[in-house]
């Protein structure tokens, strides 16, 4: 389980996320709504530890990480697909998968991976510069999972990409989550895609969680009204 206790985080003299407090369970998928700066990355950035807490704490499974470095925390299990991707273009897509692969020591990419994103096998040796946004994403969601996480963070993973391509990704995942077995959180604007993924949704507003609802009773209505200026 993931669990975020009081979370503080702050640029400079600036601050952003004002004590937060969120579990996630194990397989369990959350989503982070809310509109632009509304601090939705800041949020997963912290949780990764590319952005220091100012104040309260984050653990995973019950072992604290919050004053871990971001690949200490990786080595325990969190992982991470950054706001626009952030592929090695000039490296092939075998070799930016398995960039990830230090926490699970594959020395080949697992045959699950290439099973769930066969457009990956078929493109193994292409550059990933050559990729479009939507095969990109595939990749850095692939390079994520290499490294057998515990919880898959995934900040914006619809941003560039084409409708058809992001109710596929969608799909993969929930049935990746259920057959590898780890949680998601992820940070999105459209509602579309989190209705087909998440099992909860957290709206944060101004750095604050301002609404937490299961999928089940979810009021779709309520949720546009904060993604809406």
């Amino acid at each position: 389980m993931l669990e975020v206790s009081a979370l503080d985080v702050a640029y400079g003299e600036s601050h952003v996320i004002h004590d937060v407090s969120l579990r996630v369970a194990p397989d369990e998928a959350v989503a982070v709504m809310g509109r632009n700066g509304m601090g939705k990355t800041t949020l997963l950035k912290s949780l990764i530890g590319l952005l220091p807490a100012r104040g309260g704490s984050i653990r995973l499974n019950g072992t604290e990480l919050t004053r871990l470095p971001s690949h200490q925390r990786v080595a325990q299990g969190l992982a991470f697909v950054p706001q626009g991707r952030m592929v090695f273009p000039h490296l092939t897509v075998e070799q930016n998968i398995l960039s990830g692969a230090a926490r699970s020591g594959h020395r080949t990419v697992p045959d699950y991976l290439y099973r769930f994103f066969p457009v990956l096998q078929d493109m193994r040796l292409r550059k990933a510069g050559n990729l479009s946004g939507g095969q990109q994403q595939m990749l850095a969601i692939a390079r994520a999972l290499i490294s057998e996480p515990k919880v898959l963070i995934l900040d914006e993973p619809t941003e560039g990409i084409q409708p058809s391509i992001i109710k596929e990704i969608a799909q993969t995942l929930n049935v990746l989550r259920a057959e590898r077995g780890f949680a998601i959180v992820v940070s999105e604007q459209v509602l579309s895609f989190t209705l087909a993924l998440a099992d909860r949704f957290l709206v944060i507003d101004r750095g604050r969680l301002v609404h937490d609802e299961a999928r089940a009773t979810l009021d779709q209505d309520k949720v546009r009204s904060f993604l809406t200026v």
